[in-house]
């Protein structure tokens, strides 16, 4: 930003020769509101200038809500001691007297803009490894709590003979379902992406069905309630990774467990879009508030004011269950059901027929 146009295009044309993508203002209130549109890596502001002057435009940029004032560098005749601390106290990280010299100019754009994509990396960086750190905090919860409950009741001494043996199973398979989510994750940092969809997954719903019927059918029976299964009529593939559909499908069940308890859950399958199906989680308890509902798949959002979990519930699974379903070409939502209740509705691609392996 400056007053004069020949400074403008001065410092416009230098830096746009060495690469950089520059946006000019000639006064405070046009570059005010540029940089609010799109906040830019650097600011080049002339120090004193009619009405809004550099000091003004940085002040307001900083008090904008949500919005992180980029780092600023003043351009000043001023060689006055006081001026240019007031500049640092403003905010300034540097500053360049005028008449400038073009290498110091441009060593010192370098300079600034080289630490501002730096640290926007590292926070970058930082947001994606809490990501990881809640969403595998929050995926370990559902087997962890199955290998809980099995050997809770086992240690209680009042499993039947007959059953010990199908408890033993439910440890074991969600320890190794624990591992699986663990061992998927290190490869996902590994690779230093996000999971990616694979052109060759496969998973047939009656398969994701009967493993969760088999897997919580004794814990809905010690809480008075039970899983009803309605089968799809015809074969049903969808294209998506089979432990990934299952760890999705698996937080709807739990959340029904906690927020619906006494209600019978239902599973059932039917067709959606055409190249579609849609994988439905019901329930007959109280459903969602409508104005909840408009907040449900953000971060940290509970299904209701009070956590039936006892300070285990993140608000986190729709969230992640949500994103991890769109890497796949899916997509998750709800309905109110008729009748009263909920309904979760995860809509799945259908698998390729060269994914198809009978």
């Amino acid at each position: 930003m400056d007053d004069q146009p020949a400074n403008l295009r001065a410092v416009s044309t230098l830096l746009s020769r060495h690469g950089y993508d520059v946006t000019t203002a000639g006064n405070g209130e046009e570059a005010l509101a540029l940089a609010t549109a799109q906040v830019p890596d650097l600011l080049l502001l002339d120090m004193m200038m009619p009405g809004m002057d550099g000091f003004d435009l940085l002040a307001q940029l900083r008090r904008t809500p949500g919005l992180d004032a980029p780092p600023t560098i003043f351009l000043t005749a001023a060689q006055d001691r006081g001026m240019l601390l007031r500049a640092f106290d403003a905010g300034a990280v540097d500053y360049v007297t005028k008449p400038f010299i073009p290498e110091e100019l441009l060593a010192r754009v370098a300079a600034h803009v080289g630490l501002k994509l730096a640290r926007d990396r590292l926070e970058r960086v930082a947001r994606q490894r809490q990501e990881l750190v809640n969403l595998v905090a929050h995926d370990l919860k559902n087997p962890l709590g199955s290998v809980l409950f099995a050997s809770d009741v086992l240690r209680s001494g009042g499993c039947r003979p007959e059953r010990v043996s199908r408890y033993l199973e439910i440890i074991h398979d969600s320890a190794a379902d624990a591992l699986g989510y663990i061992r998927r994750y290190l490869e996902t940092q590994a690779r230093s992406a996000a999971p990616r969809r694979s052109r060759n997954a496969c998973t047939r719903l009656q398969e994701v069905l009967d493993w969760l019927l088999q897997r919580y059918e004794p814990q809905l029976e010690s809480r008075g309630q039970r899983m009803r299964i309605q089968a799809p009529a015809t074969p049903s593939r969808v294209a998506i990774d089979g432990l990934v559909l299952r760890q999705v499908v698996e937080n709807l069940v739990s959340n029904a467990m906690k927020y619906a308890p006494g209600s019978e859950i239902e599973l059932s399958v039917r067709s959606g879009a055409p190249g579609f199906w849609q994988l439905l989680v019901e329930d007959r308890g109280p459903g969602i508030p409508a104005l909840r509902q408009q907040q449900l798949f953000k971060p940290f959002v509970r299904l209701s004011e009070e956590d039936p979990a006892d300070g285990l519930s993140s608000g986190l699974g729709l969230s992640l269950a949500k994103h991890i379903l769109a890497d796949y070409g899916a997509n998750l939502w709800y309905e109110d059901r008729e009748g009263g209740g909920a309904r979760f509705v995860v809509e799945l691609p259908v698998a390729a027929d060269s994914a198809v392996a009978d």
